[in-house]
């Protein structure tokens, strides 16, 4: 099987990449760890964890979102909902939802939905987060769940990858064959650049 070990980067989109910053890094306290740019285009990345990052493009054009509530059913075409940022314990979730009180930005109560318990918040740009912090005596990824009153029937196949449903492989490329072509990160191998 293949190992996961993270969301590597979520890439999401800004207009305005200094309210991000300021959000993102001086609010949030998410460091900022990388950032690529040339006239007209940017692409910054911030740590939520040794694993995981959110990174934004900055576009001249681009306009926040509309406001919507999380997990509020929408019509249409649509492909995301929220962000959901895993904390340690309830006391980040308080400190996280002080913070943003003091600063003016909404900020749901603590919600108690039984595994987790979460605060929703909004970005600068009307991107949904939830912070969210595990119930101990609840983890779903030791014992998954199926509490669905009408599961479909691949969902009662149970939590594991199941076999048979796509073509095999039908062979391994040879190390030797194997090419990388070269992107825009590639400017972090050598020297950084002086500021």
């Amino acid at each position: 099987m293949i190992h996961y070990n993270g969301i590597n980067h979520l890439a999401m989109v800004t207009g305005d990449m200094t309210a991000t910053i300021r959000f993102w890094r001086d609010l949030l306290e998410m460091r900022l760890v990388a950032g690529l740019g040339r006239p007209g285009y940017r692409h910054y990345f911030f740590e939520i964890s040794p694993y995981d990052m959110i990174s934004f493009f900055e576009w001249s054009d681009a306009l926040p979102i509309p406001e919507r509530d999380h997990g509020v059913p929408v019509k249409g075409p649509v492909a995301f909902d929220h962000l959901s940022i895993g904390v340690d314990t309830d006391d980040d979730l308080w400190t996280l939802k002080e913070r943003l009180e003091a600063a003016d930005i909404w900020v749901s109560e603590v919600i108690d939905h039984g595994f987790i318990h979460s605060i929703y918040s909004f970005d600068p740009n009307n991107i949904p987060i939830e912070f969210s912090a595990p119930v101990a005596s609840v983890n779903l990824r030791q014992k998954p769940q199926m509490r669905d009153k009408d599961p479909l029937p691949a969902a009662r196949e149970g939590a594991d990858p199941q076999a048979g449903h796509w073509s095999e492989q039908a062979q391994s490329t040879p190390r030797d064959q194997r090419r990388m072509y070269p992107g825009e990160g590639t400017i972090f191998v050598g020297p950084p650049h002086k500021a």
